[in-house]
């Protein structure tokens, strides 16, 4: 495969997908609109250029990664070929490993939930297990009582 030809300037949103950041342009467009990517510092729009040396902050999720533009693409490669339009800077590098770290031994509390929503019955058993004369005693259909 021939790599990308080399341009001298990309459209921002073009950059990125081509990157591999995002999925497609239009994923990388509303990042952009939604104030998630910047661009040396600066709010970007999806129309702007980037060249070589530019710094860029993407927010995905809560990780936060800082990257300089090294090269140029308006198409989209593999993988090998999009690692090669950036360096990740070592701040970011060692922060993503930390917080990576912090999930890991903190997850999440809603991931330990096996099952869904309780059902009727479970509702009922569990009234029944609040209240001392629950859910049974008060439908009784004994002719004893």
């Amino acid at each position: 495969m021939n790599p990308p030809a080399a341009t001298d300037k990309v459209r921002l949103d073009k950059w990125l997908w081509a990157a591999r950041f995002f999925k497609t342009r239009s994923l990388s467009t509303e990042a952009i609109d939604k104030g998630r990517v910047r661009l040396n510092g600066q709010p970007a729009k999806p129309s702007r250029d980037v060249k070589p040396g530019d710094r860029l902050e993407l927010h995905t999720g809560t990780v936060v990664r800082t990257v300089v533009v090294k090269a140029l693409s308006s198409t989209r490669g593999s993988a090998t070929v999009a690692a090669g339009l950036f360096d990740e800077t070592p701040e970011s590098i060692a922060e993503r490993l930390v917080l990576a770290e912090q999930r890991r031994l903190a997850p999440e509390p809603a991931l330990s939930l096996v099952q869904g929503r309780p059902t009727k019955r479970d509702r009922r058993d569990l009234q029944g297990l609040r209240e001392p004369g629950g859910w049974n005693d008060r439908w009784s259909a004994s002719i004893d009582d």
